[in-house]
């Protein structure tokens, strides 16, 4: 059984990270624009400080968990949007000190809980490292959110490992999400990290291969960039396709972003609105 603890430390320092940019911010800059429609920085923190607690309860508490899951299936289309809507109208400061006690909450029962353990989940039961894993990917990804508000560009770590794995387990699921069968055979996968170092996945002599940047699979797979505008090539017909349809996150299909670039033609010009040429972000929930 592998040990969780380096996925928790990563967990960790993730955290840590997306705090040092928003804890001096201004109230005004908390009230930034992300890229996900009707989400300000604010929303961004607050979403990740409900999913958090959530995830707390999981771990800790089986019945409160069970209450949310209800409480998610009665208010399916409008649940995430309330929890980030509640929490982005706390003062900064207020909300800041709920995210940082949540996350610390959160560490200290995942390396207390006992080994082999599973927890409930929205989806299917998670395993300590799963638990860890799915909240660095979530909290990695809505960091990129706020730095995008913000002007600011992350450098990426070799902490990513944890979401091409979790986003090469998810390509089944991708398929299916979309209504379609997934391919029998492995993909073969090599990705290279940002310390240079090459993570493979998969068969070597697998004729379907999907190559390039660690980072920008990660940005895939979590809808946070669209394929156009990433350094990722596919070989086969199968591993092109899934490159379409990617997500690690849980839930329906994601309506993903556009390409940066987008040739217009005049009509089509004319007739978008402003939120719609801006393009949705999907992914982990929103």
């Amino acid at each position: 059984m592998a040990d969780p603890t380096p996925v928790i430390d990563d967990l960790r320092a993730e955290s840590e990270e997306l705090d040092r940019l928003v804890a001096r911010l201004t109230p005004e800059q908390w009230r930034l624009a992300t890229p996900a429609p009707g989400w300000s920085v604010a929303h961004q923190i607050a979403h990740l400080a409900w999913t958090d607690r959530a995830a707390l309860a999981a771990v800790t508490d089986a019945d409160a968990f069970r209450v949310l899951v209800e409480q998610a299936l009665a208010r399916y289309d409008s649940f995430v949007d309330e929890g980030a809507e509640e929490g982005a109208g706390l003062p900064p400061a207020e909300l800041l000190a709920q995210w940082r006690s949540g996350r610390d909450a959160l560490d200290l029962a995942l390396r207390a809980a006992e080994p082999g353990v599973r927890f409930p989940w929205f989806g299917p039961p998670m395993a300590v490292a799963s638990m860890a894993t799915a909240r660095l990917m979530e909290t990695w990804a809505h960091s990129l959110d706020v730095a995008d508000a913000l002007g600011v560009t992350r450098a990426p770590t070799d902490r990513l490992a944890h979401i091409v794995r979790l986003g090469v387990r998810t390509r089944d699921f991708a398929y299916s999400v979309h209504g379609l069968t997934p391919p029998a055979e492995e993909f073969r996968i090599r990705l290279t990290a940002p310390s240079g170092a090459v993570w493979g996945y998969g068969p070597d002599d697998a004729p379907q291969l999907v190559t390039g940047p660690a980072l920008d699979f990660c940005l895939l797979v979590t809808q946070r960039a669209h394929r156009d505008d990433l350094a990722l090539t596919a070989v086969g017909p199968d591993a092109d396709r899934w490159l379409d349809i990617a997500q690690v996150f849980a839930g329906p299909p994601g309506s993903g972003r556009k390409p940066k670039t987008v040739v217009e033609t005049p009509e089509e010009t004319a007739e978008e609105t402003p939120d719609e040429t801006a393009g949705p972000a999907a992914g982990c929930g929103r």
